[in-house]
């Protein structure tokens, strides 16, 4: 099974129109009609409201009965491609697996389903291997619960302490995830987005995160999806040479650089970074520039020891200008101000990031879609939201600033937007030219940037960049009928 190269969407259930998965799939076949060849559902288990968003499941085989079912999920997968997230590192504390846990203690049949430290490191682990752990978010790694008899059991919690990490290798954990891919295949799911599974296999004296022995866990999910009709999308933030190690051993991997680099080419008209990347980026890559989490930066910076696509200063830079284009706004929602957030992330629209300048904004996503890789586009962004500082306020959940609630008014009010119509008009050109089912190539000087398609039935794409005053052109050739448009034209 391949995935269509088109556009898709990213979406809560919840958040986009009425609330339920009947009515979203009313929204996409008509307010949002020819746009996208398929759609990733956040998590939509029970409960979709938890801690964090859907992504603590008690129950991960169930769909949120607020939702629907998974006759539901069925009848969108019969339309579209549904990607779907398999939490492979966790799930909630609120399970009844973990519940019986604490009731019970060892003598749970749930047991062997969850991670301890000593698990890992025995009973006197030592200091120079706890050290080494990688953690993406301020939180303990481990958390403290008292279960039966009075006996305290330290819980690998990788996340939140309401996120208790699975023993992955173990038989009821492999059981735990078969179960959850079994359903998704019955519910004509057609990808499979592996949530967090770089953290899944941890190791004495190791950073536990993307081992050797964590792609092997990856194969080995991969091969099941495939036996059942399924790929698998891995979700890793790290180096950038690490995520392309990484797309050579799995199906499709996610091109978090992207996002930055474009903002550094917008901010500076400095487009030599993006090129370095282009040099060397998957092919086989799923694109983004905004989604439910914040926007990466350690995709583009060094780690250990080794130079990053930017430096230092470029991601400073970087930073505060997003701060200064939100007026202020991500601030409020990154790094210490808000809770649950991550270390490598600023929490704003893309929208806002660049200031709410609809040329800019289109001229990103123009880039984005001429990238190699299949283009993803959040609902948020798809719809030009800005920052929600109401539920950021209401939650102090910092990614929350990129999570708002849009009925079917909002929904229908935004598509009336000039940017919005812009950015519909180019999902649509870029899912009609067969041109990029063909040869990327790029090329840079101080004038330009030109990012180009050509396919063996001769059609063509061609996105030029002005590097002087960021105007871009777009060319077409399909079926020897040539088409060009100035970016900025699309606005209108």
């Amino acid at each position: 099974m391949s995935l269509n190269n088109k556009v898709q969407l990213i979406t809560y259930v919840d958040r986009l129109g009425s609330g339920n998965l009947e009515d979203m799939n009313k929204v996409l076949n008509n307010q949002l009609k020819d746009l996208f060849g398929g759609v990733h559902c956040l998590p939509f288990y029970y409960p979709i409201d938890g801690s964090d968003a859907g992504f603590d499941p008690i129950d991960h085989t169930k769909v949120d009965e607020r939702l629907g079912d998974w006759g539901d999920v069925k009848a969108l997968g019969s339309q579209f491609e549904v990607m779907a997230d398999m939490i492979v590192n966790h799930m909630s504390a609120e399970s009844p697996q973990f519940k019986d846990v604490l009731v019970n203690g060892k003598s749970s049949i749930y047991y062997p389903l969850f991670l301890t430290k000593e698990k890992v490191f025995g009973e006197n682990p030592s200091k120079d291997d706890l050290a080494k752990i990688y953690r993406p978010r301020p939180t303990p790694c481990f958390s403290q619960f008292e279960v039966a008899d009075g006996q305290i059991e330290n819980f690998w919690t990788t996340f939140t302490s309401n996120q208790i990490d699975i023993d992955v290798k173990s038989d009821a954990g492999e059981a735990y995830l078969d179960d959850i891919m079994t359903k998704f295949s019955n519910a004509n799911v057609s990808l499979i987005r592996l949530d967090a599974a770089g953290y899944a296999i941890k190791k004495p004296g190791s950073n536990c995160f993307m081992l050797e022995e964590t792609f092997e866990f990856i194969q080995e999910l991969a091969d099941k999806a495939k036996a059942k009709g399924m790929k698998c999308l891995v979700e890793i933030h790290s180096h950038y040479e690490t995520q392309v190690n990484i797309a050579k051993k799995v199906d499709l991997v996610y091109d978090f650089a992207l996002p930055p680099l474009i903002m550094h080419l917008l901010f500076t008209k400095e487009a030599a970074p993006l090129a370095k990347w282009l040099e060397v980026s998957p092919r086989n890559c799923v694109t983004v520039l905004d989604t439910h989490d914040g926007i990466g930066i350690i995709d583009v910076g060094k780690y250990d020891g080794k130079p990053g696509l930017l430096d230092d200063t470029s991601i400073d830079n970087l930073v505060e200008k997003i701060h200064k284009n939100s007026q202020g706004e991500s601030q409020k929602a990154t790094g210490a101000a808000a809770s649950n957030v991550d270390l490598y992330q600023v929490n704003c629209t893309y929208y806002d990031a660049l200031g709410a300048d609809d040329k800019a904004y289109l001229l990103s996503r123009a880039i984005q879609f001429f990238c190699p890789g299949i283009p993803q586009v959040y609902y948020m962004g798809l719809l030009g939201i800005q920052n929600d500082m109401a539920l950021l306020e209401k939650t102090n959940v910092g990614r929350d600033i990129n999570r708002s609630y849009l009925d079917k008014q909002m929904i229908e009010s935004q598509l009336g937007k000039p940017v919005v119509k812009g950015l519909c008009q180019l999902i649509k050109l870029r899912n009609n030219s067969s041109a990029f089912e063909g040869q990327f190539n790029h090329s840079l000087d101080k004038q330009q940037l030109i990012l180009s398609w050509s396919n063996v039935n001769k059609s063509q794409a061609q996105l030029c960049i002005d590097l002087n005053n960021l105007s871009a052109k777009l060319t077409f050739i399909e079926n020897e009928a040539s088409s060009s448009y100035q970016l900025e034209d699309l606005l209108l």
